[in-house]
């Protein structure tokens, strides 16, 4: 599981990293579903701001490994991000909790998705049936739609790694205590994740790029014991 800070490190700015504030707008005047009603202009220039810094932005180190990984192991990501860099970075199973920039939803029928050509998303661009389109993003409120799916994703797990969030954001934050027992969990971050002690409970307190690149080494060195056991 991926938060902010795995795509800060592609210079992309994180809510809590600015005092509230993304590019400085108030998270309660274009992050909720009652701003979208009272401003949905304000609400679509400051997504369109966003999508413009995800396009120009590229995926970074850590991104690249966890791609990497696919060669020699089964790598599922659940990210809290909007943005795509996991995708562009080459990793093919990505779940997406908070949505997609990149995509707008019909607000008749959110079942209705699209992709966003370009990076603005403007007043008038309507949905098949005539319908306004917003960002394809859950709001601060709403229901987190791929909740039970992450859940199942993560009570399947083998191995569980938490890179680059505080685990301060909910639901998402529970997602670890779906982890099995005996599931070894390896939490990424430089800072003091929010994580109730456990067994098979691994730290490594560096920032994402750098962390990612420890969390290989360790479970290349369980793959080939694996192996090794087997043979």
């Amino acid at each position: 599981m991926t938060g902010a800070g795995i795509s800060a490190e592609s210079g992309l700015k994180t809510f809590r990293d600015s005092g509230g504030l993304w590019e400085g707008y108030n998270v309660y005047d274009v992050a909720t579903h009652e701003a979208w009603q009272r401003n949905p202009q304000l609400v679509l220039e400051f997504y369109n701001l966003r999508r413009k810094g995800v396009l120009e932005a590229e995926p970074n180190h850590a991104h690249r490994i966890l791609a990497q990984l696919e060669v020699e192991l089964d790598v599922w990501i659940i990210t809290q991000n909007v943005d795509n860099l996991h995708e562009r970075a080459g990793s093919s199973r990505v779940l997406h909790l908070h949505g997609e920039i990149t995509r707008a939803q019909s607000t008749a029928n959110p079942r209705l998705i699209y992709p966003i050509e370009g990076s603005e998303l403007k007043m008038g661009d309507q949905c098949e049936l005539g319908s306004q389109l917003r960002p394809f993003i859950v709001w601060f409120g709403e229901q987190v739609p791929m909740m039970d799916l992450a859940s199942a994703w993560v009570e399947d797990a083998d191995i569980f790694a938490v890179i680059g969030t505080s685990l301060q954001v909910y639901p998402a934050a529970g997602l670890v205590n779906h982890v099995p027992y005996e599931t070894p969990v390896y939490l990424i971050d430089p800072g003091n994740p929010d994580v109730r002690p456990r067994e098979n409970l691994h730290i490594i307190r560096e920032p994402a790029g750098t962390g990612v690149e420890k969390l290989r080494h360790l479970l290349m060195l369980l793959r080939t014991d694996a192996i090794h056991r087997v043979s």
